[in-house]
């Protein structure tokens, strides 16, 4: 694996750093009155979430890791663990579905999502940014009622609760971006 200098740190970078994968959230490069430069690293655990907050010199090397991205499509789940096939290889993998967190309700039969590995130990995975949901509860449409602003709430299919403009009915697909957990447009 490459070693960077301190200072070649960018957000989103993984790191291994004190035996364990930390992925860079937040990067401030400081250069006080006094002393050398530094950056300010804010850093997050790839296994179990916690955070880190670690200075860097530009002298200090870390060790950049490569995560590996490939497409898994999502087939069924099983006691708390989702079963996706590789979409190259066609293995089957079994990864928890806490690693989806909450964007776990969006995933649907047949998805394709991207999972990053390391050393084939699943570490992220991501669904696709937009989502087509179908609306089962909601206010009705309230005719005139045009106000530029105005929003109501609205439950999905997947039990997931969105605010949706006043001309969106009960029954109709809407598409959901999965980043914002918000109304995009109508399918």
């Amino acid at each position: 694996m490459p070693k960077i200098n301190g200072n070649e740190i960018r957000p989103g970078n993984v790191l291994e750093h004190n035996a364990g994968l930390w992925a860079a959230v937040k990067v401030d490069h400081v250069k006080p009155g006094k002393g050398g430069a530094f950056a300010q690293v804010e850093l997050k655990n790839l296994r179990n979430g916690s955070k880190l907050n670690e200075r860097f010199r530009s002298a200090d090397k870390v060790e950049r890791v490569r995560l590996d991205q490939r497409d898994m499509q999502f087939l069924y789940e099983d006691d708390g663990q989702l079963i996706f096939m590789d979409t190259e290889t066609y293995d089957q993998v079994q990864i928890a579905s806490d690693l989806l967190g909450d964007r776990r309700p969006f995933l649907q039969d047949g998805m394709t999502i991207v999972v990053e590995f390391h050393e084939d130990e699943a570490l992220h995975a991501t669904v696709p940014q937009k989502v087509t949901c179908k609306i089962v509860e909601t206010e009705p449409v309230v005719k005139g009622q045009t106000a530029a602003n105005s929003f109501k709430p609205a439950t999905l299919d997947n039990g997931v609760k969105v605010m949706v403009p006043p001309f969106v009915g009960q029954d109709e697909e809407i598409i959901v971006n999965t980043d914002t957990m918000e109304y995009s447009e109508r399918a």
